[in-house]
């Protein structure tokens, strides 16, 4: 959550949705780990001169204020990329598309940070979502939880 993150994150993001020739209205994931991170999005687009939006979803729906499961510059009928902080086993991902595809948002895909390389990737994209990984753990030079262990 450091500022040059933020601009750093923000720009590649941005990069890697405009590469993977996705057009979002908005982008988004499930609240906490994909905040940063959508929001760095949305203000790069703004930059940029293509506005990308951004939105944050709820583990559960609230039951006072407004009770929505989705916060923010969400509507129905939008193109959306689901943002993650770090892909594991791909359940966050899942949480969060569909509660966007429950509120009549299009997934596009979704876009990570990082891939742990634990099946996450392969999970989404057995269900149809194409994945766009920033980097992996591998590239990072690091090894996967639990790897290697006894």
């Amino acid at each position: 959550m450091s500022a040059e993150g933020q601009v750093l994150i923000g720009r590649l993001g941005l990069a890697a949705l405009l590469a993977e020739g996705w057009h979002p209205r908005t982008v988004g994931g499930l609240t906490m780990g994909a905040d940063p991170v959508a929001y760095a999005i949305a203000a790069a687009s703004w930059s940029g001169g293509q506005p990308i939006d951004a939105f944050s979803v709820r583990k559960e729906a609230k039951d006072h204020g407004t009770g929505r499961q989705i916060e923010g510059n969400f509507q129905a009928g939008d193109p959306v990329v689901v943002i993650e902080d770090v892909i594991t086993s791909g359940g966050s991902a899942e949480r969060a598309i569909s509660a966007v595809v429950n509120a009549g948002g299009q997934v596009l895909g979704v876009l990570a940070v990082v891939d742990r390389e634990q099946g996450g990737r392969e999970r989404l994209v057995k269900r149809g979502y194409s994945v766009v990984a920033l980097t992996t753990t591998s590239q990072l030079g690091l090894q996967p939880s639990g790897a290697g262990q006894s």
